[in-house]
């Protein structure tokens, strides 16, 4: 069921937002394998949650999910709440809910000047207000144990020049910023957090709608930016965010890391 080691997570219980597919499955999933003692699905979607806790299951690890607006705090609240009395404490939180927010990203891509305020605030709910609303419900608990492991999945937008993502990039940084000031907050208390900055990952398409999108000029030019030509994928992620949920990590906080094949560099 599990694997030992360095990465093992002792049992401990493990809560991901936007889990239903994608990066979030992938680290839930990840989790599951190195031996967490439960997994909190989150996601918008009850029947893709649902379909996650059922593979986390197969692996004999406990999961439940938890089908909330991670933007709206007292439905946050609500699910933690019976996800805890289900699992038991929340020791590791891995804020992966992003993008657009349910309706997922916008198609179209004007100009800072040119867009709606509805945008800016479509982005700011999720990826700033979501992060904020889990972090302040489960982090009581964690204090009051003295462990706990936050990981919150970020994006190169708020890293580096992106034309036509300012109010998205605005939102990932933000997140960015509100753990660094968190990590000075709570590692007093044994809780680290930490940000994972990532490019873009492959699309989930039907087979043949992938083979046509990667045989693309534009995809072909996009790809160029990226040392290692290749989109990434989930487990590409995982592998990161289970470091920084593991006692391997406990001497790690405040800190920003980029997975991106290149696309970007840190000092």
């Amino acid at each position: 069921m599990t694997e030992s080691g360095l990465f093992d997570l002792k049992g401990r219980v493990a809560m991901v937002t936007g889990a239903g597919q994608g990066v979030g499955r992938g680290i839930a999933l990840t989790l599951a394998a190195y031996g967490a003692g439960g997994i909190v699905v989150n996601d918008f979607h009850a029947d893709r949650a649902a379909a996650v806790v059922a593979e986390i299951e197969t692996l004999g690890v406990r999961a439940t999910a938890m089908v909330a607006d991670v933007g709206n705090l007292a439905q946050v609240r609500a699910a933690v709440e019976a996800a805890e009395a289900a699992l038991g404490p929340i020791e590791i939180l891995v804020n992966n809910a992003g993008n657009g927010g349910p309706e997922g990203f916008p198609p179209e891509m004007p100009l800072f000047w040119e867009t709606d305020p509805a945008r800016w605030y479509r982005f700011l709910h999720v990826n700033l207000f979501g992060v904020m609303n889990c972090c302040h419900t489960v982090l009581p608990g964690m204090v009051a144990r003295c462990y706990g492991r936050v990981v919150t999945i970020t994006s190169d937008a708020a890293r580096s020049l992106e034309p036509r993502q300012a109010d998205y990039a605005a939102a990932k940084a933000g997140a960015a910023g509100f753990m660094r000031g968190l990590a000075g907050d709570a590692a007093r208390f044994g809780v680290t957090a930490n940000c994972i900055a990532i490019a873009t990952i492959r699309p989930v398409m039907p087979p043949a709608e992938l083979e046509a999108f990667l045989a693309s000029d534009r995809t072909k030019a996009q790809l160029a930016r990226y040392p290692i030509r290749r989109f990434g994928l989930p487990e590409d992620i995982a592998g990161t965010a289970l470091l920084l949920c593991s006692d391997a990590a406990a001497w790690i906080t405040g800190q920003t890391y980029p997975v991106n094949g290149g696309y970007s560099a840190a000092l």
